[in-house]
């Protein structure tokens, strides 16, 4: 369907304006501009959102890019990323892109170097990847669940996600979303689709809430707001109920979680539920349990690359780019399956996402030096509280049939 809209900037402008021109660059440089349509194919995928939703929902598609920053109150950070914990390091043979985001992460070092560490851990880990190859480093990583990847060039042709459809079925009024998911991508898309008109319920396991609790309560509440809280333990009866009863199931696990918990996804994806699944490279092929966050997701997927100056030296782009691409386009995909009636599996990689909004853009040594306004990150205001942990869990589950919280 057509969507109508105002004319783009031209695409520095367009970057400037957005705020994550901000957040890109050296800390003392000056911020750096990420050539190419962006943030037109941004824009119009909000347009996108805006029209499947009725005119319910109306966001800046581009300047998603910046909400996280904005309220933690981050800046650029050159190679390494705002939020501080992805560095981009090189390697013998090219760069690469490591993501310590949780303890378990540090945790897996001594293993990922084959030696007892002493001192800083980075500058350890620095020393390992500059005398080794890129490939090497990071096919070890993932095989200790550490989220790394090699700066790549975009992914010609890539699709921000790929649908695999099912029946049809009629949907509860509103539509059920249930959302596993945690952290960024996921929560932005159920967030959306909570703007949209539809009963998100947030699963989340007692033991493992959540992560983005811990962060800034403002971006947690603008992620969360106006969901009712579940707090159940993986594969449980009454966990399965909410993922059985779901007319919209957003999930942000390996496909492995799911297949350990007993889900069969094909099976509920004929039946008519529409399953939208996150994950850092897609869920097929060889690297289908890979794990990824935002910014080692954005090198994979060629942002860094196309960031790199005369020196040849990538940079971080933004702050975990990955991650509102990924969730906006998961919520239009989400949206367009409600509105088709039929159930649908739509598989979601941040490293493709990235890759199809990048397409056409190009690489310039005059990066860091084009005079155009830069605008500071934004984040919307929050319509309300995110839910405490659990907070719905007795009224949710009764609606189920669940006489109590096991």
């Amino acid at each position: 369907m057509p969507v109508d809209g105002p004319p783009d900037p031209g695409p520095a402008d367009d970057w400037a304006a957005s705020g994550a021109m901000f957040l890109t660059g050296e800390a003392d440089g000056p911020p750096r501009v990420l050539r190419g349509p962006v943030c037109a194919r941004l824009r119009g995928c909000a347009l996108a959102l805006h029209a499947l939703s009725g005119g319910a929902v109306a966001v800046d598609g581009p300047a998603l890019l910046g909400e996280r920053a904005a309220i933690a109150h981050l800046g650029r950070n050159g190679t390494t990323s705002p939020g501080g914990s992805c560095r981009l390091l090189q390697a013998r043979d090219g760069w690469i892109a490591v993501n310590l985001a949780r303890r378990d992460d540090f945790a897996m070092l001594p293993a990922l170097l084959a030696r007892e560490l002493a001192g800083d851990p980075w500058a350890a880990l620095e020393n390992h990847v500059a005398t080794h190859g890129a490939e090497e480093v990071v096919t070890r990583a993932q095989l200790l669940g550490v989220p790394a990847a090699v700066v790549a060039p975009p992914r010609d042709g890539a699709p921000p996600f790929a649908v695999t459809r099912g029946a049809r079925r009629r949907r509860r009024d509103p539509p059920l979303v249930v959302d596993l998911s945690a952290l960024w991508a996921g929560p932005l898309c159920t967030s959306l689709l909570g703007l949209a008109g539809c009963d998100v319920v947030k699963v989340e396991s007692r033991a493992r809430p959540d992560g983005a609790r811990r962060g800034p309560p403002a971006f947690f509440d603008l992620m969360n707001a106006g969901k009712r809280s579940v707090c159940v333990e993986l594969g449980t009866p009454a966990w399965r109920a909410l993922v059985e009863a779901a007319d919209v199931v957003v999930e942000s696990s390996r496909p492995r979680v799911m297949e350990q918990a007993g889900v069969d996804v094909g099976a509920l994806v004929a039946r008519g539920t529409v399953w939208v699944s996150f994950t850092g490279y897609g869920r097929g092929g060889d690297w289908r349990d890979r794990v990824a966050f935002g910014d080692d997701a954005a090198a994979a997927g060629g942002a860094c690359a196309l960031l790199a100056g005369d020196d040849g030296v990538p940079m971080i782009c933004a702050d975990a780019f990955g991650d509102p691409v990924a969730g906006l386009h998961g919520a239009v995909a989400a949206l367009a399956c409600l509105s088709d009636g039929r159930g649908a599996l739509v598989d979601v990689s941040l490293r493709d996402a990235v890759s199809a909004v990048l397409a056409g853009g190009r690489s310039d040594a005059a990066v860091a030096h084009v005079p155009v306004e830069v605008a500071p990150p934004r984040a919307r205001p929050s319509p309300g509280r995110g839910p405490a942990l659990g907070a719905h869990t007795e009224d949710v589950l009764a609606q189920l049939g669940f006489q109590r919280v096991e």
